[in-house]
């Protein structure tokens, strides 16, 4: 998870949900570490996930509130370890 600035953010909530359910329902919750890095394992088989990040109380150095830029769709075939990041804009 990077800021404008191209740095890792520490802390965000992390939302992950298949892309089959309803928006609101979050089946893995996680927060981003001091590299701007989370890791979640989902069960094993084909399906697409949808990263997204909460950003209440997230704000710049200067106060300005931040945003991400778009949700991420990730695709997982079978077993594989995918890396994929979000970033925040503002």
């Amino acid at each position: 998870m990077w800021g404008p600035d191209d740095r890792p953010i520490y802390g965000v909530t992390v939302k992950i949900r298949r892309a089959t359910d309803k928006p609101k329902k979050v089946r893995w919750e996680l927060y981003s570490d001091h590299h701007g890095e989370f890791a979640q394992r989902v069960p094993a088989g084909e399906a697409d996930y949808i990263l997204s990040a909460d950003l209440k109380n997230v704000k710049t150095a200067d106060g300005q509130p931040l945003r991400l830029a778009q949700e991420v769709t990730v695709h997982i075939y079978n077993d594989e370890r995918e890396d994929t990041g979000l970033h925040l804009v503002r």
